[in-house]
């Protein structure tokens, strides 16, 4: 019987892993590439307490993103804390810059916190003021970490963010009165790459349909495996039960010089070779006879009796379905016995002799009688042999 192949279990999680990398690797899929530069900080002071230089190198700093990349440096200067606008974002801010020596005029760094307006306009309020950089220190909040700024339109002054620690330290010395001289220089281009709104709602549907195929498939396979199971489940216990069926039909083992079968020119259809002495035949209810061997298999897939298309487990009286079939030793038939509807072989003439010359039958006339009305049932039985053998199409049981 030809078994049904089943589907593959490894092609939905293949189709759904290049699915998901389809959706990764499709145009637009990734975002703009965000370019930033860090920034150098050099800051040094005098000590007025121990009338040293105290010189501090970083790259804490990050350059705004309208900024030139370039060097710049000038005396820190912060917001008049009389003007309460530690920002800068006031028009009319004045900033205080401390000079070394108590006069004079050098380049200036303008040094403001983050807040209170866009960053736009604390660049402007420090340039009109001409400074030559501002530096920009971070929330308290943030702690060490800068943040990416948009300030198009401020011209080709330098512009930067520090950290809130940095800032507040610088802020501190200033406001004390002491000069620090700030160098800002260009430190390393850093180049990060980001996944874009769209992108991700594109990514988001193409793994919801990833999961809607996955699951419809795997629930087509698991059924489809139910039924599969199903099916061989009852065919196996169908064929059981034809089996059992197949086993009622008698069983004849063939001897030398029966009469009604030829051993030299009959032979068995299903493996086309002649029937030989001691061969196992089945007779089936139409007469026709076939090896045990060969018919049993062919009854078992077709039912049917390969000559004249008898429907042998209808033709035993059984319907519906193969249920409640008990199976049952098939007759061995005996030479010179007789069974309705089935084949029935007569025993040798020397058999016959041997018991006519017994001296039973010599000595016993009802023995004679019994074995001259023996001899009569024998001639029906091969007249019905050979009337089966001829005959193709199936007839009712002979009574």
């Amino acid at each position: 019987m030809a078994r049904r192949r089943l589907p593959e279990a490894d092609c939905g999680p293949r189709g759904a892993l290049a699915l998901l990398a389809l959706a990764l690797c499709a145009p637009g899929a990734r975002g703009r590439a965000l370019e930033w530069y860090s920034a150098v900080v050099t800051t040094e002071y005098r000590d007025p307490r121990t009338n040293q230089t105290v010189r501090s190198v970083a790259e804490s700093g990050r350059f705004g993103d309208s900024s030139p990349k370039e060097s710049a440096l000038g005396l820190v200067g912060v917001p008049r804390a009389a003007d309460h606008d530690p920002e800068g974002c006031s028009p009319d801010t004045r900033f205080f810059v401390p000079l070394p020596g108590g006069g004079g005029t050098a380049p200036w760094v303008a040094l403001v916190a983050r807040g209170g307006c866009n960053f736009k306009d604390k660049v402007l309020v420090a340039a009109r003021r001409n400074a030559s950089a501002v530096v920009v220190y971070n929330e308290e909040r943030h702690g060490n970490l800068t943040a990416p700024m948009s300030h198009a339109g401020t011209g080709s002054i330098v512009v930067i963010m520090v950290s809130y620690p940095k800032g507040k330290e610088i802020l501190d010395l200033v406001q004390k009165g002491i000069s620090v001289k700030m160098t800002i220089e260009v430190g390393a281009r850093h180049v990060q790459e980001f996944i874009s709104g769209q992108s991700v709602v594109f990514v988001a549907i193409a793994f919801i349909t990833m999961m809607i195929i996955s699951l419809a498939w795997l629930i087509f396979y698991y059924i489809q495996r139910f039924l599969y199971t199903g099916s061989q489940f009852g065919s196996q216990s169908h064929r059981k039960e034809t089996k059992k069926v197949i086993g009622q039909l008698p069983l004849h083992t063939i001897k030398h010089g029966e009469k009604g079968i030829d051993v030299e020119a009959e032979n068995c259809a299903v493996c086309i070779e002649n029937f030989k002495v001691k061969d196992v035949i089945r007779i089936l209810p139409c007469k026709h006879i076939f090896h045990r061997i060969c018919i049993d298999p062919w009854l078992l897939d077709h039912r049917t009796c390969p000559m004249c298309k008898l429907d042998v487990i209808k033709a035993l009286g059984y319907w519906g379905e193969l249920e409640d079939v008990q199976e049952m030793p098939a007759p061995e038939l005996a030479p010179g016995s007789v069974v309705t509807a089935d084949l029935s072989i007569t025993v040798q003439e020397d058999d016959r002799s041997d018991r006519s010359n017994s001296p039973l039958s010599s000595t016993n006339e009802p023995g004679a009688q019994c074995d001259t009305s023996f001899k009569e049932e024998s001639g029906e039985n091969t007249a019905l042999l050979e009337t089966g053998r001829s005959d193709l199409q199936y007839g009712g049981p002979v009574s």
